[in-house]
């Protein structure tokens, strides 16, 4: 049974910007400086666990970056069906990853237990109801954790699919093409 999303403004972008419900004021910082530190940290606290072992619906996506010409390297959401992988810029458009996408399609990404290359595009219409299936379909124990982050009270898997539903309505989806 789908489950529509109830908690409206508590889960909408602003301007663009996601603003987590827990916490508020990280969705209103507007420094670039600020917003890199921030997404520092988080590699920082996430690297250790995922190397140990990468949940489900999680992977490390490389880029190149758009002004080094450098390999760069962030966790994103993405899950993979068939021949493609689909991913959510939960930022939108303001992520460095998603800038890099922009200017270079070409990315590879990691999953538990393989890699993958391809080139990213936008999704088709029809792509974009696989992607939502692919995201709120199966609620796995690192999304209660992802969701205890995001939102307040005691996540449920309704929660987790809202909470989903919302970066993908927000957000921007992408579509690799798996070589």
């Amino acid at each position: 049974m789908e489950h529509e999303d109830t908690d409206g403004d508590r889960l909408s972008y602003t301007g663009g910007d996601y603003r987590p419900e827990r916490f508020r004021r990280l969705g209103s910082i507007q420094s670039p400086g600020t917003k890199r530190l921030i997404t520092t940290i988080l590699k920082v606290v996430h690297r250790p666990w995922f190397a140990v072992r990468m949940p489900d619906g999680v992977a490390e996506l490389t880029t190149i970056g758009r002004r080094s010409g450098l390999p760069r390297s962030t966790f994103v959401r993405a899950y993979r069906v068939d021949a493609r992988v689909f991913l959510v810029s939960i930022a939108g458009e303001q992520a460095l990853w998603a800038k890099n996408i922009r200017a270079d399609p070409s990315v590879t990404l990691r999953f538990r237990g393989n890699s993958v290359s391809g080139s990213a595009r936008e999704p088709a219409d029809d792509e974009r109801r696989i992607a939502e299936r692919a995201f709120c379909g199966r609620v796995t124990a690192f999304d209660y954790l992802e969701n205890a982050f995001h939102r307040t009270g005691v996540p449920s898997a309704a929660k987790v699919r809202e909470l989903h539903r919302a970066w993908l309505r927000g957000g921007t989806l992408f579509v690799v093409d798996v070589a």
